[in-house]
């Protein structure tokens, strides 16, 4: 199977969809690659470098989308300069792979069913523990919650972390987290990495512990925060009275932040308006506000997509080519999620668009001339039988446990073998054969007791302890005659100078882990 790499055409882009490193691995997994000439070079990636990973670089798109089995893109087709479409490029039976967004794009979908295509939209990858790898929301998400932090640093006129010199001190910025999705997350990261005091707040009760493990302060609402609670780890839509409670705690936090960055989606929706122009002139001059939400219209009001305005003499940053603006990292990535849904579905070798794949089925939104998108529903869980009422009467029958015959033989031969030892034994037998089984059974029952996360320590102290041992076998082998008991008593203090020594040098190291290096 032969795959097609075609340079980005949309304005402004700047990701390509394989990069060298992907290419060796598409290699390995059976393809052959061509890549459109100049595809990665925006990404500071070399047509020099895919020759060197094993891919074949070609000239014009023509080349790339014809004779191709399978086209990977970052974006959705788009008209092109000539007055066509990408779209129109598509082949029988020829699959795409890229960001589809088939809610956006419903009359693109519907031109590439005609021409008998096979799309597979990743941004429809579901948000399942075994989709991870495939999650190309995420990836990107993340990389723009910190470029996001880097923007704000940018265009703000003062530290991120406090400072004090014998020219004066400054405070640490005051950063305002709105939405601890992924892209928030990593904001909050690099916000804090830089030195500043971050505030988060999202309407998911999970969000809460995240946001403190990395350091910000969370913000809490006077309602119950789980009612923004949605399914798949995204946030639902709230009622007017929630949305009115958030509007209250935004802007008692305006005027004491210098910047704001906002992340709320929900998908396939507006983006919730949040931060209002009310809010924007209670905010220091000099402040800034970056939107993330501007490509679906806005967290913010007032804010611009694409564009960096001014308000009220806050700027606000509404750039929606944040993981552009990190091309080289970014297409990594994004060629990784690409790679890990090829190898998902079979590779060049056992090759196969498997609708029994949760992940498959869902990712793919048209298939061989057919429009499969919107997939169909999850089933509903199956409920529980009724629990059974009180006036119903239940007959419980005790089950009868098997009557184990060789466990009662073997115990009842041990009472008899106790019974012959106390009869027929010397007595000085006796009595060591009782400190015997009296040690036995204290030492099993304190180890028992003991934590599995303790057995080390407790070993390495007990295998110290073995110096009794050797103090007998001294006795044993200072008898100045060669015996059995004597050459014993050297094997003792052999091996009880192991177990002690070996105990030492572990709790030994056990301590120092516990112990901060200086330095």
């Amino acid at each position: 199977m032969r795959i097609g790499v075609p340079r980005e055409i949309r304005q402004g882009e700047r990701r390509v969809a394989a990069t060298p490193d992907t290419v060796k691995r598409l290699i390995k997994l059976g393809f052959e690659v061509a890549v459109e000439a100049g595809a990665g070079e925006a990404a500071a990636l070399s047509d020099s470098l895919y020759t060197q990973a094993g891919a074949q670089i070609v000239e014009g798109p023509d080349a790339v989308w014809s004779g191709t089995d399978v086209v990977l893109k970052v974006n959705p087709p788009v008209p092109q300069t000539d007055g066509g479409h990408e779209v129109d490029r598509l082949g029988q039976g020829q699959l795409l792979a890229c960001l589809f967004m088939p809610g956006q794009n419903e009359e693109v979908l519907a031109r590439a069913a005609e021409r008998g295509a096979t799309i597979v939209a990743m941004d429809q990858v579901p948000r399942i523990s075994r989709a991870q790898k495939m999650d190309v929301l995420s990836s990107m998400a993340n990389i723009a919650g910190y470029r996001a932090v880097l923007e704000a640093a940018w265009h703000y006129g003062g530290f991120f972390g406090g400072q004090m010199t014998a020219a004066g001190r400054t405070r640490p910025a005051q950063v305002l987290v709105i939405g601890a999705g992924v892209a928030g997350l990593a904001a909050i990261a690099a916000a804090r990495g830089l030195g500043a005091e971050v505030r988060a707040f999202d309407v998911r009760l999970a969000a809460a512990d995240q946001c403190q493990s990395l350091g910000a302060s969370f913000l809490e609402l006077d309602l119950p925060i789980a009612e923004g609670e949605g399914s798949g780890g995204y946030a639902k839509v709230v009622s007017d009275e929630f949305l009115a409670s958030e509007h209250r705690l935004f802007a008692a936090q305006a005027p004491d932040v210098d910047i704001i960055i906002t992340t709320a989606l929900i998908p396939g929706r507006r983006a919730p308006l949040l931060i209002t122009d009310a809010m924007i002139r209670t905010m220091a001059p000099g402040s800034v506000i970056v939107d993330l939400a501007a490509e679906q219209g806005g967290n913010c009001e007032g804010t611009v997509a694409g564009e960096a305005t001014d308000v009220h003499g806050v700027t606000l940053l509404g750039y929606t080519d944040m993981t552009s603006r990190l091309a080289t990292h970014a297409s990594q990535f994004f060629a990784n999620n690409l790679v890990n849904m090829l190898s998902h579905m079979g590779g060049a070798g056992e090759w196969a668009v498997d609708f029994d794949d949760e992940v498959v089925r869902k990712s793919t939104v048209c298939h061989e001339g057919q429009v499969t998108w919107p997939p169909p529903p999850d089933p509903k869980p199956v409920a529980p039988p009724a629990a059974l009422q009180e006036s119903d009467p239940v007959e419980v029958v005790p089950a009868r446990e098997p009557i184990e015959l060789g466990a009662h033989v073997v115990k009842l031969l041990g009472v008899l073998g106790l019974v012959a030892i106390g009869t027929w034994a010397p007595s000085d037998f006796v009595q060591h054969f009782t400190v015997f089984v009296l040690a036995c059974f204290v030492g099993w029952q304190v180890i028992w007791s003991v934590k599995p996360a303790l057995h080390t320590p407790l070993m390495s102290v007990t295998n110290a302890i073995s110096g009794i041992i050797i103090v007998g076998g001294m006795l044993q082998a200072a008898s100045g005659t060669l015996s059995v008991a004597a050459i014993i008593g050297a094997v003792a203090i052999l091996v009880a100078s192991i177990n002690i020594f070996g105990g030492f040098l572990v709790t030994q190291r056990m301590l120092q882990m516990f112990r901060r290096r200086e330095g």
